[in-house]
């Protein structure tokens, strides 16, 4: 698929015009093994890495030998910290650690537009002619996402920051918004739909480099 009509619909819901895009000219070809990398780098650096287990050295407890080694009858046995017995430490100790990792900045830069194209191919993408606020209002903007029949989770993609907006979505489960600019492949493909703002997607388009 490469040219596709994306309907543009006003805060009512009613359709104000059509928007084409060159599925193409955003990514010429989707690559699942670097949008499945590109989703694990994301998720990965997400993760807080604070998990962290005794050692021997670091349970309470005397270091002296239990008993002695032969003549009680007894299996041979150290002190009271060794992993193998129940309050010791743990002989493989888990430890604080960063998980986080970079892939190239161009491959991510591709990856987001193939999200993008990938979104739209299969049409969960729409398209608003412009969204406002005067003062943050949920009630508004809840209306909107009615209107345009969006159920289920939803990313939010606008032109530029506008903390009236974002103050309206914060409070609606499932729903994020986001300047065009800071979206990426994982924002783009959790969600069920991406609602992009005619301008937002004006500018992505005209982000993408032209072939030579």
């Amino acid at each position: 698929m490469s040219n596709v009509e994306i309907p543009i619909f006003d805060k009512t819901g009613n359709e104000v015009g059509k928007y084409a895009v060159d599925t193409d000219k955003i990514a010429d070809r989707i690559s699942s093994q670097l949008l499945h990398d590109a989703v694990v780098m994301y998720r990965s650096n997400l993760r807080v890495g604070s998990a962290k287990s005794k050692t021997r050295a670091e349970v309470a407890g005397h270091k002296k030998k239990m008993y002695r080694q032969k003549g009680t009858g007894n299996a041979r046995a150290g002190h009271r910290r060794s992993g193998v017995r129940r309050g010791g430490g743990h002989i493989f100790a888990k430890q604080p650690r960063d998980w986080g990792y970079r892939l190239p900045q161009k491959a991510l830069r591709i990856a987001t537009r193939m999200a993008v194209s990938s979104k739209i191919i299969d049409r969960q993408i729409a398209l608003i002619d412009s969204l406002q606020v005067n003062v943050p209002k949920t009630k508004e903007v809840a209306s909107v996402l009615k209107a345009l029949k969006l159920n289920g989770t939803v990313l939010v993609a606008v032109e530029s920051y506008n903390v009236d907006l974002y103050k309206s979505f914060r409070n609606i489960e499932g729903v994020q918004i986001l300047p065009v600019s800071d979206i990426n492949a994982y924002e783009v493909l959790k969600p069920k739909t991406v609602l992009f703002t005619k301008a937002a997607l004006d500018a992505f388009v005209a982000s993408v480099p032209v072939k030579q």
